[in-house]
């Protein structure tokens, strides 16, 4: 028994260390590209544009969001805005009553509704470019304030060669500061964008378009095959496939798309796992495609650590459990010749923390304060890990599910609360019991280790332990409080607290 757990804690720390240690490959184009940076080019044409707001009950934000999209500065009569409204609440009302005051300041602006919501957010973008008159579309989310320049800064390029068929701006945070998990989500994103994002783009691998805060040429996604409701990431399965046409995208590290981060957890988690399961259901369905091309193996490659990366989570899971016993076998000194060969997998913790470091380092003044966090935000990757693997799983056996927004409130500043919105989540999923006993366990783990003075072993058990009893405590907390809120507001009789 012991030799079995301890093979299948390798194999298992064997794909965490592969994927973990591709955070050195990333450091190093990192390093071979650091000093490569895009000039602002002039904007000599002013095609007409389509800005498109995919929405669905967003009544916090959606004022802000139309008011910016209008304050763009490109020509009026070049600027086309659908309001691709999808809302079952008072959101319908107050779109039409935003687009009528645009109207009447003489904005090209419609509201644009459907009799269902067919193909969700994919489904309200193919409905809407069915009528748009732009040669190039823009994408805004909800949450997302658009900057005046946004459009001088990015329709350039497209002139500059007539293959690029998309331009994605990097994001900002409207509330990175807000909290302590918004601090952490905003480490995770800058990292995706800063070198992930930036730097496949410069080494010459597919990047994807981010669901928001970009343009497409739209002669481009036609050709590409339109967007296609069949997987939950919608954009990453569009980028992709006019990847393999032939079309070139372009991401612009200092251009920047303000955004609103998810400000309470279950909004968080529902997020991560619509992110999560929508790349595994992309992964089966490109993957084929992109071994069958003709580019280059370097990019086939890349390409299959990119759409397989949250492959990882089920094996976090399984390397928490099986930390504990491992503390026991390692005690009994039979096997010590396999834990000095598992000190290698440091390494990839090794990996990981350049990578987020030069993240930080690359746009930030005050990125000394901000990678103490690290140890946090790996402990909260880490606490998710539960919420995700349900998200793996579904993913692989093709079970569906809706696509989930994420509920925005609006919120920008420290003062601001989401306690009392109308889109809190009162419920929390059933696998905040696993992580509540995920982190007993790995507590017992750390009492273990410390009593048999298996001391290096406490560090990554207590990561754990943190992470899932800090994911698990927010989700019911959070969940209490929202419902607390609410019944103090309205006397509602409110859905057990369990989904």
């Amino acid at each position: 028994m012991e030799q079995i757990i301890l093979i299948a804690y390798i194999a298992c720390l064997s794909l965490l260390f592969i994927y973990g240690a591709h955070g050195f490959v990333m450091v190093y184009h990192y390093h071979k590209h650091r000093n490569e940076v895009d000039g602002d080019l002039p904007l000599r044409e002013t095609p007409m544009v389509t800005i498109q707001l995919p929405l669905f009950n967003e009544m916090y934000v959606v004022r802000r969001l139309i008011e910016a999209s209008c304050n763009i500065d490109y020509p009026k009569e070049k600027l086309e805005i659908q309001v691709l409204d999808d809302s079952t609440d008072e959101t319908v009302e107050l779109v039409a009553s935003i687009v009528r005051e645009k109207k009447e300041q003489g904005y090209i602006i419609h509201h644009v509704r459907r009799a269902n919501r067919q193909g969700f957010k994919a489904g309200a973008l193919k409905e809407g470019l069915k009528t748009a008159a732009g040669e190039f579309v823009a994408v805004f989310d909800a949450d997302f304030i658009p900057k005046p320049e946004f459009l001088r800064k990015t329709i350039p390029y497209f002139y500059a060669d007539e293959k690029i068929g998309m331009v994605q701006t990097r994001w900002e945070h409207l509330n990175g500061e807000y909290s302590l998990m918004t601090r952490t989500q905003a480490m995770a994103l800058d990292g995706h964008f800063v070198i992930e994002q930036n730097i496949r783009n410069r080494a010459g691998y597919f990047i994807q378009f981010n669901g928001t805060g970009g343009v497409w040429r739209a002669s481009c996604i036609i050709d590409a095959g339109n967007w296609q409701s069949d997987t939950l990431t919608e954009d990453l399965d569009l980028s992709y496939r006019a990847q393999l046409r032939g079309w070139k995208f372009k991401f612009l590290r200092d251009v920047t798309s303000p955004a609103e981060l998810p400000a309470e957890i279950n909004a968080l988690k529902s997020q991560q796992f619509r992110w999560t399961k929508g790349a595994i259901e992309t992964a089966r369905k490109l993957l084929p495609m992109v071994w069958s091309s003709h580019i280059p193996f370097r990019i086939k490659f890349h390409s299959t650590f990119h759409l397989t990366s949250n492959i990882v989570f089920p094996f976090i899971v399984i390397a928490s459990i099986l930390n504990v016993p491992l503390t026991f076998i390692k005690h009994g000194g039979e096997f010590n010749s396999y834990f000095d060969f598992m000190s290698v997998f440091v390494l990839a913790f090794v990996g990981s923390f350049l990578f987020y470091l030069y993240a930080q380092k690359d746009v930030y003044l005050d990125w000394r304060r901000r990678i103490f966090l690290f140890p946090i935000f790996m402990a909260g990757s880490m606490g998710l890990a539960v919420n995700n693997s349900k998200a793996v799983l579904e993913g692989l056996f093709k079970k569906k599910s809706e696509f989930v927004r994420t509920p925005k409130y609006g919120i920008e500043g420290k003062k601001q609360s989401w306690q009392d919105k109308k889109y809190v989540p009162v419920k929390f999923s059933w696998t905040v019991i696993v992580e509540v006993a995920l982190a007993a366990y790995c507590f017992f783990g750390v009492l273990s280790s410390l009593y048999y003075l298996e001391i290096a072993a406490v560090p990554f058990q207590l990561l754990f332990t943190m992470g899932y009893g800090f994911v698990a405590y927010l989700s019911v907390q959070q969940a209490l409080e929202a419902r607390r809120v609410l019944l103090a507001r309205r006397n509602l009789v409110i859905e057990p607290l369990t989904a």
